[in-house]
């Protein structure tokens, strides 16, 4: 007959305290907590709330109740870039505003200016008016994969400094900025974002940021995009120095994809992206040029188009009305177009 033997509380049993492996789902889990804690604890110092007020310093609204709502609608997110105060957030954040006010996670309030804002690429810079800022580390958004781990942090229908997390979803992504315009290389996430979090950081599990969060769409789940941190850096950097963006235009849409393997070896090219024309503006320089839907831009001037945001790149003022060399993959033959980018319009 077999007996069955209690333990006392002070008792143990090998199964009852069997060590946790490193390779089980708890312990991937904690690993994971850990990098998602570090990284929010980096970052979280730079992001800051931003209050507008627009129309005469009044909240948009025809009413006090919906002036009150507009008002909780109308809060959104930034991150300080510089030691000396300059942060990104959102173009249609700030635009036209009349007062701008930040508060920052150790609870200080500030108030803050305009520097320049960007609506093609919904981006903007104000600078803080305050002592002992703490700038957040900038990433590399070219080395983005889909399936990393991508962390928002912003502040949402004002609650501040709120955390979600979730993926890479796609990169490459097009998207219409407020003002009809395409944004092309986007960023698509499945962290969740909400009224509030415009403007905010998009960061990677080192801590740096990779975006800046800028839509969602509703009422889709999961689809919230951000603009690539290497396209904010650059706008940044023309913002502060002459507070607007003078870009060259030559007029299509595209995406980033891969070169056929065998169109490389054969061609010899030492790239493995190029970028994939899917419209072309009527009247547009590309149009002139010859441009057509399908082709895939290879080199544009001196300069290998990898992708959406190296044309960008190449695209600047020095651009304007300055003839330029397009050679594009048309089905399996190299084609070489001439362009005159235009001045865009803002």
């Amino acid at each position: 007959m077999k007996t069955l033997t209690f333990l006392s509380s002070g008792s143990r049993s090998s199964a009852a305290v069997a060590p946790r492996s490193p390779d089980s789902d708890d312990g991937l889990l904690d690993a994971y907590s850990l990098a998602v804690t570090a990284a929010v604890e980096r970052v979280s110092p730079s992001v800051v709330a931003i209050e507008v007020k627009k129309n005469g310093g009044t909240p948009r609204g025809p009413s006090p109740a919906d002036e009150a709502r507009q008002e909780v609608a109308g809060a959104a997110s930034g991150f300080i870039v510089t030691p000396d105060g300059f942060a990104l957030t959102n173009s249609h954040v700030v635009h036209s505003a009349t007062t701008i006010r930040v508060m920052l996670t150790d609870g200080r309030r500030a108030g803050a200016e305009l520097i320049g804002d960007d609506p093609d690429t919904d981006l903007a810079v104000i600078r803080i008016d305050g002592p002992d800022l703490v700038p957040a580390g900038l990433g590399d958004s070219d080395a983005l994969r889909p399936g990393q781990v991508a962390i928002a942090i912003g502040c949402p229908l004002g609650f501040q400094c709120t955390v979600t997390t979730g993926v890479i979803s796609a990169l490459g992504r097009s998207l219409r900025a407020q003002n009809g315009r395409l944004m092309d290389a986007i960023i698509q996430t499945d962290a969740a974002l909400n009224p509030g979090n415009s403007g905010g950081p998009l960061v990677d599990s080192r801590g740096e940021v990779i975006g800046v969060n800028t839509a969602v769409i509703l009422p889709a789940q999961g689809l919230a995009f951000a603009v690539p941190v290497n396209t904010a850096r650059d706008v940044a950097a023309q913002l502060i120095r002459n507070g607007r963006i003078r870009r060259s235009f030559v007029g299509f849409g595209g995406q980033t994809v891969p070169l056929v393997r065998q169109v490389v070896r054969y061609y010899q090219l030492t790239q493995e992206s190029g970028v994939l024309v899917i419209a072309v503006e009527p009247g547009s320089p590309a149009q002139a040029a010859g441009l057509a839907e399908g082709d895939i831009i290879i080199r544009v001037g001196d300069h290998a188009a990898t992708s959406i945001e190296a044309i960008q790149r190449v695209l600047t003022q020095e651009t304007i009305g300055v003839s330029m060399t397009l050679v594009v993959l048309r089905g399996t033959e190299l084609v070489t177009l001439t362009a005159v980018p235009t001045e865009r319009v803002a």
